[in-house]
């Protein structure tokens, strides 16, 4: 089994969920080295520390941006998933908006779209939470975002 100590920044994918033991929660971070949903991974993550579980479980929210760090291990049957055993975490960005009920958050690059089932309509927010417009349909989110870096109207 290898063990490597390392700080991983990623966004919260799912609600945490709490361990097998009072004071332990599970998550998963989205992680991405490039910043380019191709390269998106979802890691499995742990921690026993009460402190760490009851931030998990009260105060996050999928889509917020963390930093964790402790250890990955990687267990010697390649088939079993690395897992991160956490030991520290900092909330680096808050999801642009509350809590998103019935609705996904999904990232294009440095920003962020809301879908929602009950309307065609896409909001779209750049990843610190600046407003960048709506978007009437899924497919004119590209040409939205397009207009907002070239300072076009939106």
């Amino acid at each position: 089994m290898d063990v490597t100590h390392l700080a991983v920044d990623g966004y919260l994918d799912t609600v945490p969920t709490p361990g097998g033991s009072p004071g332990t929660a599970r998550f998963q971070l989205i992680v991405s080295p490039t910043d380019t949903a191709a390269d998106d991974a979802v890691w499995a993550c742990a921690t026993s520390d009460p402190r760490i579980a009851h931030a998990l479980l009260t105060e996050v929210q999928p889509g917020d941006l963390l930093r964790v760090t402790r250890f990955l291990t990687q267990p010697d049957d390649a088939a079993a998933p690395v897992h991160l055993s956490v030991d520290s975490l900092e909330v680096l960005a808050a999801a642009p908006m509350g809590a998103l009920r019935g609705m996904v958050l999904d990232r294009y690059g440095p920003y962020r779209c809301v879908f929602d089932a009950d309307t065609a309509t896409v909001p779209v927010f750049t990843e610190h939470g600046a407003w960048v417009g709506e978007a009437q349909t899924p497919d004119a989110i590209g040409d939205l975002i397009d207009a907002y870096e070239n300072g076009s109207p939106h």
